[in-house]
């Protein structure tokens, strides 16, 4: 096992108290709506020279490009070390609290931990880049429950490895093993048995995280599977349309980006975008528009009734989601990369490490604040977290936290 290393930057911590999913938490892949916008107020709206201040570093955490999931001051992410699965509980001054293994990860191109774990209650969820879904008491990391879901469904791996952070919603835990009238499952999250299938599909998994979107009829669940965007009802696993989603090498892997009034934004590598629009039961849908403006494959944001994201080309953009325009499209940062917002203000993280504080600015992007991400190994890919005023970046072998409340 590796040796690891906190490095403590500042010399006080200030702890706050809360619970699991509440405002200061961000308990799953790209937050607790799964949007990648944090409920945070009272950040810095500019750094100081060289970036916000760090209040700590943690070496040792393997190979992987999961995110971190923080609930009540834990942190969780996961990480690779010689071949096998780790699964990592660190507390709020970067020191380990435990770990634990969970089987073989994926060896194969850009190896490593693909998938963030998804707490609910007092259990974490994983999903193997194999297509093991583990289930772990958070408190001490005991092993609850167990599925092979690509064995179980007779599923097949994809060419860089399942990368799906599953999905909860009550009893239900929601993953896409890609198996005959089996693309897309519910488990009991309590068990792990079987809730349901979905019928009519033979989609392989697409490296996308599925999302609910609760109506005054259904929660509907979206996703895109490997040639298909698929809604499905969540109650009973009955697929209500798809739509033909053909992307190149099959890598629709974007989470779906809910939007207002009955409307999901999906986007995916080179083909870029389209936003649909759905009755209250979901029964059918209207394609409102399509454009290649979002094509990468690190997701965006909406932030003041805007989209924003970066494009293939690494060119950073703004989008009008009512229409499809493009209304700022320029090399803001040096290459593409993953968004979050929080505060009124966006967090760009570009694949060649760097961080920006960026500002809306008639319609587009302005940058304010940037610096580079030094420590770390491997291809910057890992999602940027904001939570309790806090900046969380995970590079593969290390993890960062940052300072970026007001004071």
């Amino acid at each position: 096992m590796m040796k690891r290393i906190v490095r403590p930057l500042l010399s006080i911590v200030i702890i706050f108290s809360s619970s699991v999913c509440a405002g200061k938490d961000w308990n799953q892949f790209r937050g607790p709506r799964r949007n990648g916008s944090a409920a945070e107020s009272g950040l810095l709206q500019k750094w100081p020279d060289g970036g916000p201040a760090m209040l700590w570093s943690l070496e040792g955490l393997g190979r992987g490009f999961a995110s971190v999931s923080v609930v009540d001051e834990t942190i969780y992410t996961t990480g690779m070390i010689d071949k096998t699965g780790y699964l990592f509980a660190i507390d709020y001054n970067g020191k380990l609290k435990w770990e634990k293994e969970y089987g073989p990860e994926w060896t194969g191109s850009y190896p490593g931990t693909r998938t963030t774990p998804t707490v609910d209650e007092n259990r974490l969820y994983i999903m193997s880049g194999q297509g093991r879904i583990v289930c772990f008491k958070r408190d001490q990391g005991n092993l609850v429950w167990q599925v092979d879901t690509l064995e179980k469904f007779q599923g097949k791996n994809i060419k860089w490895g399942i990368a799906e952070s599953v999905l909860i919603d009550g009893d239900k835990v929601f993953c896409t093993p890609g198996g005959k009238d089996a693309t897309i499952v519910a488990l009991n999250k309590h068990t792990g048995q079987t809730i349901w299938t979905t019928k009519g599909l033979s989609n392989l998994s697409a490296y996308c995280s599925p999302i609910l979107y609760e109506t005054n009829k259904k929660r509907l669940l979206f996703t895109m599977v490997e040639k298909l965007i698929v809604c499905v009802d969540s109650e009973n696993g009955k697929v209500l349309w798809t739509i033909p989603h053909k992307t190149r090498n099959d890598i629709a892997a974007v989470t779906p980006l809910k939007y207002c009034q009955n409307r999901v934004y999906f986007t995916s590598h080179v083909i870029g975008g389209t936003m649909i629009r759905f009755p209250q039961d979901g029964s059918n849908y209207t394609e409102l528009w399509s454009s290649k403006a979002l094509d990468s494959l690190h997701g965006g944001v909406v932030l003041y009734g805007a989209l924003y994201g970066s494009d293939i080309k690494g060119n950073w953009v703004s989008q009008h989601p009512g229409t499809g325009k493009v209304m700022f499209e320029e090399k803001l940062l040096d290459a593409k990369g993953s968004i979050a917002c929080a505060d009124g203000m966006l967090y760009c993280y570009s694949e060649k490490g760097t961080l920006a504080l960026v500002d809306r600015w008639r319609d587009g992007m302005k940058l304010v604040s940037s610096f580079k991400i030094i420590l770390g190994t491997n291809e910057h890919w890992a999602h940027p977290v904001i939570c309790d005023g806090r900046l969380y970046i995970r590079h593969g072998d290390v993890l960062m936290a940052f300072d970026i409340k007001k004071k």
